[in-house]
């Protein structure tokens, strides 16, 4: 108390000081000049529970938040070697534990030589006011946030200035300027910052809301310094003195540009919507049940012949509208699905005031409230009167179609038929699995240009399945040579492949082209390639690895781009054991081998070719079968066919030449006799078949004897049966006829 008891002699005049300091509203204290604590008053030692011995010295730092000490004695040290004031905020620990923010302050007491003497100090409560600002920076940061994400700015404008007084954050961010800038955009820069088409009604806009002191409203564009336009929204209302003079201008502008685009978006779909429903000749339709008021899109008011200032709000407009035969039926399906609440839809017809009638078809949809009770209607009419008439003309053209194709039908038929004759040696008929099989790996070899070897036993369309390769390939716009190696002259089959020079040997009066040079870019086909001599197999065996060959007596090595596909019933494998075959040309051919069925083994097909020949050759022949005898069905296929597809061909035909009925048979001797396979006796002849015989034999010689010994020609006997002139002539050879005999008749 020594301090207290300066310039005062009285004890009265301490125990009113002391009282006095004791009951001031704040927590006050002294020190001496090194900053040790000597008092504290007892608002001060009651408001931190420690007793006035605790507080001396350094003591009085236990009250201090541990987080902050460091900070305020730092301050503390650094005023008592300046000698000088100081102030510091910092928590401090009530006596119930709690820390509150205060203020620390503290001042010098100089003597008369100017030496600090003591200090004093006083410790005032900021907890309130902290609360406060931190409170007002919350709201401040959540304004700031909702400006930021409702686009929005606040501004304040003095019109006196012609400046902005305050932007918000946001404010700035919207226009694009910088948020840490210190000066505001006065009124030309702002200016600047507005699209050149909308700057001069703004400026408009805001002198006349300056002039009248009243609110405005503007919406206008900027363009910010990278070129971004943005389409603003501003709100302003001015802020007057008790005068009515103006202070200032508060305000907000909202960054509009997504809404003006999702409206921009919006009228181009509903435009869109509206040419959509003008094309499609469909309107859109509500009928609101509350007030059943009924809406329309512009389309319909064509639809139903709407004038305007026509009254068509009502439901029974429209259902006048309609022919009288429909209206009663839709209108009771129209009450059935707004009582049932489900989908309502009607197909009626229009009558518009001049006449005109109109096919419509009417949807709609049910809106429930919460309570599950219907408030609208929303549907669609369509326009479908084209539709009708167009399916009528559609009906009326396929009714022509049908006429038309029936008048044709019959010729079709024979077109097809002839179609199936002309090709009928490229095509392959049957369904059997181990067909499908074989046409299974051609369909996949063919678009390549590998080599291929197909074997199989005579007569079982070997060189169909070659054809059928070289039609689907790259190479089917090009030729297809077939060669078949054993009907070819030993001496003379290289020529025959390879062609020849002039002078090459004996008779060779001029160059000729081989079969090789004749295929060049497409395919040739070499059949019976087993026979070919070993003198050959080596020539060709350079062909197929080096793509060339000389001509006979040549001297020039000639290219070729060839495919080659070769045939063969022989086991080459067992030939090339046996040395009549060499083994590199049987590996360079046997690139894709291709195993094509026996008949027999393709029961399943027996009965698929029996008919597509018995058809052929009964039109050739110009006779007509009703059906064909099922003993001959049954005997066919359990006949082996030593001698295949062909051998049953060469049956077919021969029995259609003898059939003299509808019903189409077979001679069950015949097999025996021609087919079967050598070292079976043959049985005896029937009597029917020897007639068969007899009566085939006379037909021919009246058909020879008619053109006078000629088989082909326009009038040879070949025409005069209807039969190729080749078929003729194997027949006439088989049965031993001499045409000569009939040329003098």
């Amino acid at each position: 108390m020594a301090s207290l008891r300066h310039g005062f002699e009285e004890a009265e005049d301490l125990q009113d000081i002391r009282f006095v300091v004791d009951t001031i509203p704040t927590l006050a204290w002294s020190a001496r000049p090194d900053g040790s604590a000597e008092f504290h008053n007892q608002r001060w030692l009651d408001y931190t529970g420690l007793s006035a011995k605790q507080a001396l010295g350094s003591g009085w730092q236990a009250a201090i938040h541990p987080d902050d000490r460091p900070r305020i004695l730092e301050t503390f040290r650094g005023a008592l070697q300046a000698a000088k004031p100081y102030e510091v905020e910092g928590r401090f620990r009530r006596v119930d534990g709690e820390f509150r923010w205060f203020l620390f302050r503290g001042s010098p007491l100089r003597d008369r030589s100017g030496k600090v003497a003591k200090w004093y100090g006083t410790n005032t409560d900021l907890e309130e006011r902290k609360r406060a600002e931190d409170g007002l920076r919350k709201s401040e940061a959540y304004l700031a946030e909702a400006q930021r994400l409702a686009r929005t700015g606040s501004w304040a404008y003095s019109p006196a200035a012609e400046k902005g007084i305050y932007w918000s954050e946001e404010m700035l961010r919207i226009f694009g300027l910088d948020p840490q800038r210190s000066n505001l955009p006065d009124r030309e820069e702002f200016l600047r910052l507005v699209h050149p088409d909308d700057r001069d009604r703004f400026n408009e806009g805001i002198d006349e809301a300056f002039r009248e002191k009243a609110d405005f409203v503007l919406d206008y564009r900027i363009v910010l310094t990278d070129g971004t336009v943005k389409h603003i929204h501003g709100i302003g209302h001015p802020v007057l003195d008790e005068a009515g003079d103006i202070i200032q201008y508060v305000g907000t502008d909202v960054d509009v540009t997504e809404r003006k685009r999702a409206e921009e978006k919006l009228r181009r779909s509903e435009a869109d919507l509206l040419e959509a429903q003008r094309l499609t000749r469909t309107c859109s339709w509500r009928h609101e049940i509350l007030s059943a008021k009924v809406t329309v899109s512009p389309e319909g008011l064509a639809m139903y012949g709407i004038e305007p200032g026509e009254d068509a709000s009502s439901v029974d407009f429209y259902f006048q509208r309609m022919h009288p035969e429909d209206r009663p039926a839709v209108e009771r399906a129209y009450a059935a699905a707004m009582l049932g609440k489900t989908d309502f839809e009607a197909a009626f017809r229009l009558v518009l005031p001049d006449g005109t009638i109109k096919n419509t078809r009417s949807i709609g949809h049910p809106i429930l409230d919460e309570r599950g009770e219907v408030v609208e209607f929303v549907g669609a009419s369509i326009d479908v009167t084209e539709h009708h008439r167009a399916r009528a003309d559609l009906e009326k053209a396929f009714e022509e179609i049908k006429r038309l194709r029936d008048q044709l039908q019959d010729e079709n038929v024979v077109l097809r038929e002839q179609i199936e004759e002309a090709f009928m040696f490229e095509e392959i008929v049957g369904t059997s699995a181990a067909l499908q099989g074989v046409l299974s790996r051609l369909m996949k070899v063919a678009p390549t240009d590998s080599t291929v070897l197909i074997s199989g036993e005579t007569g079982t369309g070997k060189e169909l399945i070659a054809r059928a390769i070289h039609k689907r390939s790259r190479r089917s716009q090009r030729a297809f040579v077939s060669v078949n190696c054993a009907a070819l002259a030993p001496t003379l089959i290289s020529s025959e492949l390879f062609g020849h020079e002039k002078g090459a040997f004996t008779g060779a009066m001029q160059r000729r082209l081989g079969r090789f040079e004749l295929a060049n870019g497409g395919t040739i086909f070499l059949d019976e390639i087993g026979e070919l001599p070993l003198d050959t197999q080596v020539a060709l065996l350079r062909v197929l690895q080096e793509r060339e060959f000389e001509r006979v007596g040549g001297t020039q090595p000639i290219k070729i781009d060839v495919r080659i596909i070769a045939a063969t019933n022989r086991d080459l494998e067992a030939a090339v054991a046996d040395g009549t075959f060499r083994p590199d040309l049987y590996y360079r051919l046997n690139v894709f081998p291709i195993q094509v069925p026996p008949l027999r083994e393709r029961q399943d097909d027996v009965l698929t070719l029996l008919e597509y020949f018995v058809h052929r050759y009964a039109q050739r022949m110009g006779k007509h079968f009703d059906k064909i005898d099922r003993r001959t069905v049954k005997l066919l296929r359990s006949y082996p066919w030593p001698g295949n597809i062909r051998e049953l061909q060469n049956v077919v035909e021969r029995s259609v030449i003898v059939s003299s009925d509808d019903v189409f048979c077979v001679d069950e001797a015949w097999l025996s006799r021609d087919s079967r396979p050598v070292g079976l006796p043959p049985e005896p002849v029937s009597t029917d078949a020897a007639e068969d015989t007899r009566r085939e034999r006379k037909i021919i010689e009246d058909a020879l004897a008619a053109s006078r010994g000629r088989v082909s020609g326009a009038h040879g006997a070949a025409t005069r049966l209807r039969l190729p002139p080749s078929t003729l002539e194997n027949r006439i050879k088989k049965l031993g006829i001499r045409k000569s005999r009939f040329k003098l008749g």
